[in-house]
């Protein structure tokens, strides 16, 4: 199977089923002496880990990250790092009747069509457990770009037709909830049609929102890999998430090239400033300077308890009430991939702007 490899620099490699004895990752392109430990990493597997709350599934899993490689004495070597989390609780029988069928929503069928076998238990590598390697390579980025001053937020900003209100907003109340929603008032009300959703066994989707501060200007390249279009590529290579959009996205559409140009202009002290924001940080697929916000799109959980139609393999329509743990929404737990892919994305555009201009290559091999 290709395509489990992201980056130039920082490179990524993920790895394991959902029913397997565990997944992990192995990242290449660590800078040697940065001081990086278990914990470092905990802390980020700890927000998409599941059995947190009633809006998760009910599947119980440490998660719990071992450094395989790459670390001594509490530094990284700039040797590849191994990074492993065991799966604990899978229930395979929960899935043993699927073998048969193709779930809605699911890549049962896409898989049986291009490989002629699947992993059916969970998913295999289409499940949401194959994050986890993601969330860990993430966290070890978000760390380095921590040393650089650049910082990255996401918090859910809608789960189904509740919408937070910016006027509301308090990052602290995201942290403080189980939605990760920046407004409380909104929370209270996607707490609601949560739990009408799963009374009626179903499930909602959602959308996400990053802001990635302090990434200087100059970063990512004009052509095929825009800082955009590689965010893009990032972000909609997570599973659940079916649309991206950068700044103003499809509402700039609808706007006129007087309205959505940003202006630039000096402040007091002689620094480039903007009126606006439309273009979410981005021109030319390169970065401004200035903040960068996107928006990421998420389905609903396609594992629902309510019959649904389907067919089988033996050429039959069918209907089915799928079993087993799932979430009745993904969003909450997608936040921390988000900032994690994100963290990724941007490290490796870093560091390939560093051969942008010949100064910089001077001042970092002269004296």
């Amino acid at each position: 199977m290709s395509g489990s490899v992201l980056g130039n620099i920082f490179k990524i490699s993920t790895w394991g089923e959902s029913h397997g004895f565990g997944v992990g990752v192995v990242i290449d392109g660590v800078p040697a002496g940065l001081e990086l430990n278990e914990e470092d990493i905990q802390i980020f597997l700890d927000r998409r880990k599941p059995g947190t709350s009633k809006f998760t599934t009910k599947r119980k899993e440490n998660d719990l990250v071992k450094i395989m490689s790459g670390v001594f004495d509490g530094k990284t070597t700039g040797t590849p790092i191994s990074l492993m989390v065991v799966n604990e609780d899978h229930h395979s029988k929960d899935y043993s009747e699927i073998s048969s069928y193709y779930r809605p929503g699911h890549a049962d069928y896409t898989f049986d069509e291009k490989y002629g076998f699947r992993d059916y238990r969970g998913g295999g590598r289409s499940s949401g457990r194959e994050t986890i390697g993601r969330v860990a390579a993430g966290a070890i980025a978000v760390k380095i770009l921590k040393e650089l001053g650049i910082i990255i937020n996401a918090y859910t900003s809608s789960i189904g037709p509740v919408s937070i209100d910016k006027s509301n907003f308090d990052m602290n109340q995201a942290k403080e909830n189980a939605l990760y929603m920046p407004d409380r008032e909104a929370f209270i009300k996607a707490e609601k049609y949560l739990e009408k959703c799963i009374k009626e066994k179903n499930s909602s989707g959602g959308s996400i929102e990053c802001i990635i501060k302090g990434l200087p200007s100059g970063v990512g390249e004009p052509c095929f890999d825009k800082l955009n279009a590689v965010l893009a590529h990032s972000i909609c290579s997570i599973g659940a998430v079916k649309g991206f959009e950068i700044g103003d996205g499809i509402e700039a559409s609808k706007n006129t090239g007087l309205n959505n140009n940003d202006s630039y202009y000096y402040n007091e002290k002689g620094v480039i400033c903007k009126n606006t924001n439309h273009s979410g940080g981005i021109t030319g697929g390169i970065s401004e300077g200035f903040d960068i916000k996107f928006k990421a799109y998420i389905k609903p959980t396609p594992s629902i308890a309510a019959s649904q139609n389907t067919i089988n393999k033996s050429k039959e329509n069918i209907q089915i009430n799928i079993k087993g743990r799932h979430d009745p929404v993904i969003v909450p737990r997608a936040v921390v991939v988000v900032e994690a892919m994100s963290a990724i994305t941007v490290l490796d555009m870093l560091l390939l702007s560093m051969t942008n201009q010949i100064e910089n290559i001077k001042r970092f091999f002269t004296k």
